[in-house]
């Protein structure tokens, strides 16, 4: 069993993996590699002069790596179930399926929000997931980030957010309290 079942592997999933592995969650990510920063390059990113998207994904990895995310390439995740306790995550590779347990869930699946809705995630009008300010579904421990939960402002940076603030809750959830991730310089010596 995991503490964080992140389901996609753009910005979004990223970001949540980080935060949360970074403060002592296991964390879980599981990605199919069909990111649209694929597609993208990066003008518009705050700290980032130019950059291109596969190139941003690649150091966004490693720096998740480096912080003890367990990356899982290439198993589709099928199915996610909750029975009020945690969520099993059900995935498959091609040749074998696979079942995973968690305390939360974090969809960041861009528009394909089939996972989210079968686990019973109510969605908006327009069609995304619907969700709190800390990105929280109205499924308990399940949330949903970037175009996931999203209409529209699909920008890398702005799904990032999403994912940060979605672990900063399930961190504030854990601790009992509020929870900031704020370093120091000294932080990095």
């Amino acid at each position: 069993m995991t503490d964080v079942i992140v389901v996609g592997g753009g910005p979004a999933g990223l970001s949540a993996g980080l935060f949360t592995a970074k403060n002592g969650l296991e964390t879980t990510v599981f990605d199919t590699d069909k990111t649209w920063m694929h597609k993208a390059h990066l003008f518009n990113y705050l700290g980032l002069e130019s950059e291109d998207g596969t190139q941003f994904v690649e150091d966004s990895r490693e720096q998740v790596d480096e912080f003890g995310v367990e990356r899982v390439q290439g198993e589709q995740v099928t199915s996610v179930e909750t029975d009020g306790d945690g969520f099993t995550v059900e995935t498959e590779d091609g040749e074998s399926e696979y079942e995973y347990e968690a305390d939360y869930v974090v969809f960041a699946t861009g528009t394909n929000r089939g996972l989210a809705e079968d686990l019973g995630c109510e969605t908006t009008e327009d069609g995304p997931i619907e969700v709190d300010i800390d990105m929280e579904t109205s499924v308990d421990d399940a949330y949903a980030t970037g175009a996931t939960a999203r209409a529209e402002k699909w920008q890398a940076i702005i799904s990032a957010g999403d994912g940060a603030a979605a672990a900063l809750d399930i961190l504030s959830k854990e601790k009992g309290e509020r929870f900031h991730d704020f370093d120091v310089p000294a932080d990095a010596e």
